[in-house]
């Protein structure tokens, strides 16, 4: 019994380190490749508007899916390696796109039109893998929910600070710079869905 408590207090987080787990999770500077296309083809009048709406509607799915998440699994008979799995997939698709750049829209953003909710929103900032960490914050420690709020709260207003400021990097680093980060990222942003969806698979046919 001693052990288990001690494994147990083991995987307690303070605010200090949830915000910082959150906020790899959300990964704001590895989605920096991502945000500046997005935002670029965006009217410079509208980007602050739309930065901000998308940073507001990821934090109303992850704050939802904080107190609703658990819920919502059962109900629906999935698992915590179906989320993971599924993130992983998600996440090479986006990387596949970022590697073989196309025509016809950014990243599924036809030409012309501002992103809603999709990509920016979610899965970008709102994505399986931080629905995953809110929602096992929330079913470890309940007692402690106003932390992860908060928590949650100042890790999104850093990564929306990254894209509201993306344009401003962009002209910083230049065109250049930004497209072979743009190569890189997806290729290590390939080799975390592979993994992502190689753990949930351990899990699903190993874990006891």
């Amino acid at each position: 019994m001693d052990a288990i408590a001690h494994n147990r207090a083991a995987m307690d987080h303070s605010f200090l380190s949830a915000f910082i787990l959150l906020l790899l999770v959300l990964d704001p500077l590895g989605s920096l490749p991502v945000f500046i296309p997005i935002m670029s083809s965006v009217a410079p009048e509208r980007r602050r508007v739309v930065a901000l709406r998308e940073v507001i509607i990821a934090f109303g799915v992850l704050f939802a899916f904080m107190f609703l998440g658990d819920a919502f699994l059962r109900v629906m008979h999935l698992s915590e390696r179906s989320l993971e799995v599924a993130g992983g997939v998600i996440l090479l698709m986006v990387a596949i796109r970022m590697i073989f750049s196309h025509e016809g829209g950014v990243y599924g953003v036809p030409e012309g039109r501002e992103p809603l909710i999709f990509p920016l929103a979610v899965p970008l900032l709102a994505g399986p893998s931080a629905m995953a960490t809110v929602l096992l914050l929330a079913s470890r420690q309940p007692d402690r929910l106003v932390e992860w709020v908060a928590a949650l709260s100042c890790a999104m207003a850093v990564s929306g600070a990254v894209l509201l400021l993306c344009d401003r990097i962009r002209k910083l680093l230049g065109d250049s710079v930004v497209s072979a980060l743009e190569k890189l990222m997806g290729l290590v942003l390939t080799a975390i869905a592979v993994e992502m969806v190689l753990a949930g698979l351990k899990r699903y046919f190993f874990s006891a």
